[in-house]
């Protein structure tokens, strides 16, 4: 980590305004309640992000994508997607990758009201992704500078589970583009915080459906399996 991103992550807290220090408060208080979160009845919320590029200490979070699965079905109309404010547009070539355009970044919406919305959008619920670190590091980092909030919050890896569940297919199949392919989903639009979290949300119930019929009925059952895999892993 460079010495920018090591002042910036360990910097005192930003001075929220009012209205926005009340609904971070407000979203402190919901219940937390994902260990007990069944699969087939329980809201999960799959997640997506776009970013300036792969290195977790210094690229900047663009975008997110996010889509309910509700009572083990797709919930399409509760989906999520928001582009943060950029200072300065990405390099052209990562713009080619995810479609955003320099003027969409520049004119996107201020970060703050942006995590806000997404907080809210997620409640408590359990978060649901595929390779999870990434993910989970751009996020939790905004979150960090811009709310300053330490963003604790359970997921569940799919990388890890589908492989677990599929033993058979584990070392044939590694990207998210290899299992969906292997489901017959279809991504309207790879690279796509939005689409990519509803390939994986189809995905999701592809493995949870999995899980139930080995006797698995509960978010941090998936879990379970998840740190057993990551062990055989490095084993």
């Amino acid at each position: 980590m460079n010495f920018s991103s090591f002042s910036r992550f360990f910097s005192r807290k930003p001075r929220l305004a009012e209205d926005a220090a009340q609904r971070l408060a407000d979203w402190k208080k919901l219940p937390e309640h994902c260990g007990q979160a069944l699969l087939d009845s329980s809201r999960f919320v799959v997640v997506d992000v776009e970013t300036s590029g792969l290195n977790l200490a210094r690229d900047r979070l663009i975008a997110i994508g996010a889509i309910a699965v509700k009572e083990g079905r797709i919930a399409l109309g509760d989906s999520f997607e928001i582009v943060l404010q950029q200072q300065n547009a990405s390099a052209k070539d990562n713009i080619l990758i995810h479609g955003i355009t320099g003027t969409a970044q520049t004119e996107g919406v201020a970060p703050v009201e942006a995590l806000l919305r997404f907080l809210e959008f997620l409640g408590k619920d359990p978060l649901i992704a595929f390779h999870v670190t990434f993910d989970r590091t751009m996020i939790r980092r905004a979150l960090k500078e811009f709310l300053g909030l330490n963003f604790k919050h359970h997921w569940a890896d799919l990388a890890y589970i589908a492989p677990a569940l599929y033993p058979g297919l584990k070392n044939r199949y590694r990207s998210l583009d290899d299992w969906i392919g292997h489901f017959d989903i279809q991504n309207f639009s790879r690279h796509s915080a939005l689409a990519d979290s509803l390939a994986t949300a189809q995905l999701f119930q592809v493995l949870a459906h999995q899980a139930r019929e080995k006797d698995i009925l509960q978010f941090k059952g998936l879990q379970q399996l998840e740190n057993a895999q990551r062990w055989v892993s490095w084993v």
